[in-house]
């Protein structure tokens, strides 16, 4: 059966989501600007001029709160926005960084989980995305001689905060859909580990009206949070929505979704990629089946004792019997800032699935 999502741009302020009404939202992936990495200043000093002049003193412990309190205007409108029993998917990093004669890490993460925590979200075991480098100058300090050296920073945080307890599916039409919005026990095994190695984004953009760099998370780690945390048919929202990442992979997971974005210019990227997505999009959900058809290839056929009802192939669980996956058809722009997805889902005749 044909699906249909919406997909929903806002160009405003992160910290006003009055344009979305209360508990509405499935799920949240989202990336929010990290305090502390200098290329991120000048966007918190418009949010809060009070942060230069701590810049300026030398104050770091200062200016990182005052940047944190600008963030918390968001997470409490969020706790306002998302539905009782659903997620939020934080992805941030922490930093580094010399002020005056002082070098020392502003815990980003442990800040943000804080404060969330006293709005009322729970905080539930977090990812470590690790993104290794060969740069030359990755090692600080003294080389090798003790005791000056720093310990790389080579991960960030994906924090996962849940909203007033679990989430039920208690009609037989929410029990169907959850079914096939499965995943595969092997991308269960991978997705649910604390520990992900996903290589990061080209980050440059050439865009001489934009900031030089996207900040863009990859579209792999925002397509695996949207399948863990939602179904088929959520709405995911990203208040800081920037390239578009993550309503490209509420696309490819059939959710819906809507997006704040204080940044105008980042509008005609995001309609360049609605004309070119489509076949990265597909290509994604044809690597999930051909990964998983190339698992069960190399698995002893005497364990796998039970086959997906829609594919006619090998699943190793009862739970993936009735997992079915979609192609995106079209995307069609309907007004200036909302586009209309439609869904096929993908036939068992398929040449990549067939025996």
């Amino acid at each position: 059966m044909t699906k249909e999502t919406l997909h929903t741009i806002h160009y405003n302020d992160s910290r006003d989501l009055s344009s979305i009404n209360d508990e509405t939202i499935d799920l949240v992936v989202t990336s929010p600007p990290y305090p502390m990495i200098q290329m991120w200043d000048d966007l918190f000093v418009r949010l809060n001029p009070e942060i230069a002049p701590a810049l300026g003193n030398n104050d770091g412990i200062a200016a990182c709160e005052l940047m944190h309190r600008e963030l918390d205007k968001v997470w409490a409108e969020l706790y306002r926005v998302v539905k009782n029993n659903r997620f939020v998917c934080i992805n941030i990093g922490d930093a580094t960084r010399t002020i005056g004669d002082s070098f020392r890490l502003y815990s980003n993460h442990s800040r943000i989980i804080q404060y969330c925590m006293g709005l009322g979200f729970e905080a539930l075991p977090l990812i470590l995305w690790r993104k290794p480098t060969n740069a030359p100058n990755k090692f600080m300090g003294s080389g090798m001689y003790p005791a000056g050296g720093y310990v790389t920073l080579e991960h960030e945080y994906i924090i996962i905060l849940r909203k007033k307890g679990k989430r039920i599916f208690t009609t037989p039409g929410e029990k169907q859909n959850r079914r096939e919005s499965a995943c595969f026990w092997e991308e269960r095994n991978t997705w649910f580990s604390d520990i992900w190695t996903i290589a990061g984004m080209r980050q440059k953009m050439k865009d001489k009206d934009l900031r030089s760099r996207s900040a863009a998370f990859p579209f792999e780690l925002a397509c695996r949070l949207i399948n863990m945390y939602s179904v088929y048919g959520d709405m995911v929202l990203d208040p800081f929505l920037g390239t578009g990442t993550s309503m490209f992979a509420a696309m490819a997971s059939c959710r819906n979704s809507t997006g704040i974005e204080i940044e105008r210019n980042f509008h005609q990227p995001v309609i360049h990629s609605i004309h070119n997505i489509k076949e990265e999009i597909n290509q994604y959900v044809e690597k999930r089946i051909a990964r998983h058809r190339e698992f069960v290839a190399g698995y002893p056929k005497e364990k796998l004792k039970y086959i997906n009802t829609h594919f006619n192939f090998p699943v190793m669980t009862k739970q993936e019997q009735d997992l079915v996956f979609y192609f995106l058809d079209t995307c069609d722009i309907i007004s200036e800032n909302s586009f209309k997805a439609s869904h096929i889902p993908i036939p068992m005749t398929r040449d990549l699935i067939g025996e």
